[in-house]
């Protein structure tokens, strides 16, 4: 694609729930998990460092909900990524990697508490983290946890797998002439209000100099590709 992406050693890899659910939309499609797994599992071969953020949207979307307090939706939310989180490591377990799911809060025996001093002892151990519940906190959305997230581990960058493959001008699903751009930078994103992440995690890519590189994670061996530099999404710079 652009730039530096096929020397990169630490990424922070955001997927949305409902891809994860595959064609079913709601809970969990194993083929299309054991197919993000083993991709993941050939850049931990060649040396990456790599933690996950999930979205909870094949759970709950608590936003929708007209009749529970936001504080609480978002609660439910929170732990529909920490059931995710929990899935999903342990299919890429069942593949051969080693893996640790964090959260910002107790769960008793299911996580441990986020420690960027633990998730480097992991990352030393060619484990993957996985970074559930968000950022603890309502009113905080999980693109919000994905940059928070990736600028504490000190990421080189974001890979946003997405059901979109890149970023459009206008909603490629309602406008069948949308504009794909190859590189757009995070300000222009925040200024035409695009959407690839939230507001709120976009002027936290722009104050941390966070770059993404966002792709459709329905594309075979997307996120292989992506981080070779031959899928062909869109580059966010700052």
């Amino acid at each position: 694609m652009h730039g530096k992406e096929d020397t990169m050693k630490r990424v922070l890899l955001k997927l949305s729930g409902e891809a994860l659910a595959g064609p079913g939309k709601t809970g969990f499609d194993e083929p299309t998990v054991t197919k993000v797994a083993m991709q993941v599992k050939t850049l931990v071969e060649q040396g990456m460092e790599i933690g996950i953020v999930i979205g909870g949207g094949n759970f709950w979307r608590g936003r929708s909900s007209e009749h529970i307090d936001r504080t609480k939706a978002d609660q439910i939310g929170m732990l529909a990524t920490v059931m995710n989180c929990i899935y999903v490591s342990e299919i890429f377990r069942s593949v051969g990697l080693k893996t640790a799911v964090m959260t910002p809060f107790a769960c008793g025996a299911f996580t441990e508490l986020f420690s960027k001093d633990h998730v480097n002892t992991y990352f030393a151990d060619h484990a993957v983290v996985f970074f559930a519940g968000g950022t603890g906190h309502p009113y905080f959305s999980t693109d919000t946890a994905t940059v928070l997230r990736a600028i504490e581990i000190e990421a080189e960058t974001i890979l946003l797998a997405k059901s979109v493959d890149g970023v459009y001008d206008s909603d490629p699903k309602e406008n069948p002439n949308a504009k794909k751009y190859s590189e757009i930078s995070i300000q222009e994103v925040i200024d035409r209000q695009l959407g690839v992440v939230d507001m709120t995690a976009s002027i936290l890519c722009r104050e941390n100099r966070m770059p993404m590189l966002v792709f459709g994670l329905n594309q075979e061996n997307s996120i292989v590709n992506t981080v070779n530099g031959t899928l062909d999404g869109t580059l966010v710079t700052v």
